[in-house]
C-alpha cells in the first residue's frame, strides 16, 4: 500500500490510499480510500508508517498524560448501585434529577460532604469528577442538587415500598430502632431539644427511625422532631408496614425502651397478625423475682429458660443470664460507686475545712446534685445534708439487691412456640445490634449524616433518606466484599462457635485467622471497608494525549492490583 497525490487542475490534489497488485503478469493498482479530507500532517504521518518509518524517537516522548482521576472507588460504588437495581428503583434514568440523586448517593459513600461541596466537586478536577463524567452531571451546581433532593424526597414512599417488596414478606422479622443526631442552626421546625445521644449539650436535634430486615438491610427511614419520644414513633411504623407495604403478618422487633407496656396494650395487641419481640425493664424483672415467677438458682444449671406469668397473659417470657454481661455490670457499678464517693468526699471535706467553709443546705445540695446526676447511682447512697455538715454512706442492701440481677434479661414475645423456639426469640432480639451498626455507619464512620445544615424540613428528611440509600449500597458491598474485609464471612461457622445463644457472639475461625494474619486465604491483604475504598481510589482513569498531529485524546484505566481485581470480582462489577 502507498499514498499517491493526484493533481486536480486548479483544485487541491486528490490524495488516495492505493494498493498495487499483479494480474495476468501485469502490475495494476486500485484505490482503497480517499484521504483528501485528512489533515496534511496526519497524511504525512501515515505515509511514513507505510514506508516503514517511525513516528516518535522514543516511547516516553510519544504521548502526554493530561490528567489522572481517582476512578476505582467510583466504579465500585456506582457499579454496585446499578447491580442491585437501586437506580431503577429510584426512578426513570432519563431524568437529570435521577442522575444527580445517584451522584449524591455515591458521593455520600466516597467522601461525605455538604451539598455545596459536592456540587463543586462534581464540576472540578476532584475524586468526584470521574463520577460526574460517568453520570453526565459535571456541570451541576448546588441549586440543581437541591432540586434533585426535592425530586427524590417526593419519591421516598414509592422507593421504600419497592425495597420492602424486594426484602420483606408476610411472616418476616422486621427490626426497628431509633436514634438522634444533632443539628446546626435553629430555623428548621424539626430541630428540637431532646434526649441527646451524641453528647452535644445545648444542640438542637432530630430523631429518625430505621426499619431493617433481620440481616440488617435497610428498607425505610422516617424523621421525627427532636423532642419525640422513642415509643411514640411506633404507630407510624405499624401503619407503614401494614398499609404502605401491604404486610398483614409480621414480627416487629424493638428494644425495651421502644416497645413499652403501653404500646403493646394500645397499639400492638389490637392488631391481628402483628406479633412482636422486646424485653422487660429491670423493675419488671425485679417484680418477677419477688413474685417467685422464677428463682435465681435456676441459672446454676442453665442460662436460658422459658416461663409464663399472669402479669403477661398470652405472652412467652424467655429468661436469660449472661455471665460475661454480669461481670461487666458488676465492674461498672463498682467504678461508678467509687467515682461518686470520691466526689462526695470532696464536698464533705469542704464542709469541714477551716477556710471558706461550705455552708448552707441549698449550696451543699446543689453540689451533691451535680455529682449524683453525673454518675446515676444516687439510689445506692444514704445522703444527709445539714446546714453546716454533710454525710453519706452506701446502701449495701440496695447494691446487693441490684447485683443479684446482674447479667439477667428477659425477652417477651407474643409469638407462639411453634413459630419460633426460645433460642430463636433470643437470637431475634439480639439481631437489633445490626440496626445499631447501621446507625454507627450512618452517623460517624462512613456516611456522616451529622451534623445537619439544611433548613427546610423536606430537605432534612431527604438528607437522612439519602444516607439510608447510601447505607443500602454499603450493606450490599459489605456482603459481597466480606472475604477480603475484616468482616466475618462465615456466619454459620460463627454460630457454631457459640455454646449458647445467650453467650456473647463469637467470630468464626476464618475471621480470627484473617484478623491475626492480616491476610486472606488468597494471601491478599485484609482491609476495612474504608481502607478498601481508599485502595480502590488509586485505580485511576488517565487522559492520554498522543504526540501525533490530529490524533484524538483517549482515556486509559490503570491496571488493577490483585486486591482491586479481587474486589471487582466479588462485587460482580466490570471496569
Amino acid at each position: 500500500m502507498y499514498i499517491e497525490d493526484i493533481p486536480n487542475r486548479n483544485s487541491p490534489p486528490c490524495i488516495l490510499l492505493r494498493e498495487s497488485y499483479r494480474e495476468d503478469g501485469k502490475v495494476k493498482k486500485r484505490t482503497l480510500s480517499n484521504l483528501s479530507k485528512w489533515p496534511p500532517d496526519m497524511v504525512e504521518a501515515f505515509r511514513r508508517l507505510l514506508q516503514g518509518g517511525i513516528l516518535v524517537d522514543s516511547l516516553e516522548d510519544s504521548f502526554d498524560v493530561i490528567r489522572s482521576l481517582p476512578h476505582g472507588h467510583v466504579a465500585a460504588v456506582l457499579g454496585t448501585l446499578r447491580r442491585t437495581g437501586l437506580d431503577r428503583i429510584i426512578g426513570h434514568r432519563g431524568y437529570r434529577e435521577h442522575a444527580l440523586s445517584v451522584a449524591m448517593i455515591v458521593a455520600r459513600l466516597i467522601d461525605p460532604q455538604s451539598k455545596l461541596a459536592t456540587a463543586r466537586g462534581l464540576g472540578q478536577e476532584t475524586m468526584f469528577n470521574s463520577l460526574a463524567e460517568m453520570l453526565g452531571v459535571d456541570s451541576a451546581d448546588e441549586d440543581e442538587l437541591y432540586a434533585a433532593m426535592d425530586w427524590l424526597g417526593e419519591r421516598q414512599q414509592q422507593i421504600e415500598a419497592k425495597l420492602a417488596a424486594r426484602h420483606l414478606h408476610n411472616g418476616t422479622l422486621v427490626l426497628y430502632d431509633v436514634t438522634s443526631t444533632y443539628f446546626e442552626g435553629r430555623t428548621c421546625p424539626l430541630a428540637k431539644l431532646g434526649h441527646n445521644r451524641d453528647g452535644k449539650k445545648g444542640k438542637l436535634q432530630i430523631v429518625f427511625g430505621l426499619l431493617c430486615t433481620h440481616e440488617g438491610c435497610p428498607v425505610a427511614v422516617e424523621v421525627f422532631s427532636g423532642d419525640t419520644g422513642d415509643p411514640s414513633t411506633l404507630q407510624t411504623q405499624i401503619t407503614k408496614i401494614r398499609h404502605r407495604f401491604g404486610l398483614q403478618r409480621v414480627v416487629l422487633v424493638g428494644d425495651r425502651g421502644l416497645i413499652t407496656e403501653a404500646r403493646i396494650r394500645e397499639e400492638l395487641r389490637p392488631i391481628k397478625g402483628l406479633e412482636w419481640i422486646t424485653a422487660l425493664r429491670s423493675a419488671q424483672i425485679r417484680k418477677l423475682v419477688d413474685s417467685g415467677a422464677f428463682q435465681l438458682s435456676l441459672f446454676d444449671e442453665t442460662d436460658l429458660a422459658e416461663i409464663t406469668d399472669p402479669s403477661y397473659p398470652g405472652e412467652r417470657l424467655v429468661v436469660c443470664r449472661n455471665p460475661m454481661l454480669a461481670g461487666e455490670r458488676t465492674r461498672k457499678r463498682k467504678e461508678l460507686l467509687a467515682a461518686t464517693e470520691r466526689e462526695l468526699e470532696k464536698i464533705a471535706q469542704a464542709t469541714r475545712r477551716s477556710n471558706r467553709r461550705l455552708k448552707g443546705k441549698a449550696k451543699i445540695a446543689l453540689k451533691v446534685g451535680r455529682v449524683v446526676n453525673k454518675f446515676k447511682v444516687a439510689k445506692h447512697f444514704n445522703i444527709s445534708i445539714q446546714e453546716e455538715e454533710f454525710s453519706y454512706h452506701r446502701k449495701q442492701d440496695s447494691i446487693a439487691r441490684e447485683a443479684a440481677l446482674d447479667g439477667i434479661y428477659v425477652i417477651r414475645t407474643s409469638l407462639p412456640s411453634e413459630r419460633l423456639q426460645a433460642q430463636g426469640v433470643v437470637q431475634a432480639y439480639k439481631e437489633l445490634s445490626v440496626v445499631e451498626r447501621a446507625f454507627r455507619s450512618c452517623k460517624a464512620i462512613d456516611l456522616k449524616v451529622r451534623p445537619i445544615y439544611h433548613r427546610l424540613e423536606r430537605r432534612v428528611r431527604t438528607h437522612v433518606f439519602l444516607c439510608m440509600l447510601a447505607y443500602y449500597v454499603e450493606w450490599n458491598m459489605r456482603q459481597a466484599l466480606a472475604p477480603i474485609l475484616f468482616d466475618d464471612d462465615d456466619l454459620l461457622g460463627a454460630h457454631s462457635m457459640r455454646s449458647s445463644v445467650v453467650s456473647p457472639a463469637q467470630r468464626s475461625a476464618s475471621a480470627e485467622t484473617k484478623a491475626q494474619k492480616k491476610r486472606t486465604n488468597d494471601n491478599l491483604p485484609v482491609h476495612s471497608f474504608q481502607t478498601l475504598l481508599k485502595d480502590l481510589a488509586t485505580l485511576c482513569k488517565q487522559r492520554i494525549k498522543p504526540r501525533l498531529a490530529g490524533a484524538p485524546d483517549f482515556d486509559k484505566i490503570t491496571i488493577p492490583t490483585p486486591v482491586q481485581r479481587r474486589a471487582f470480582q466479588l462485587l460482580q462489577v466490570k471496569l
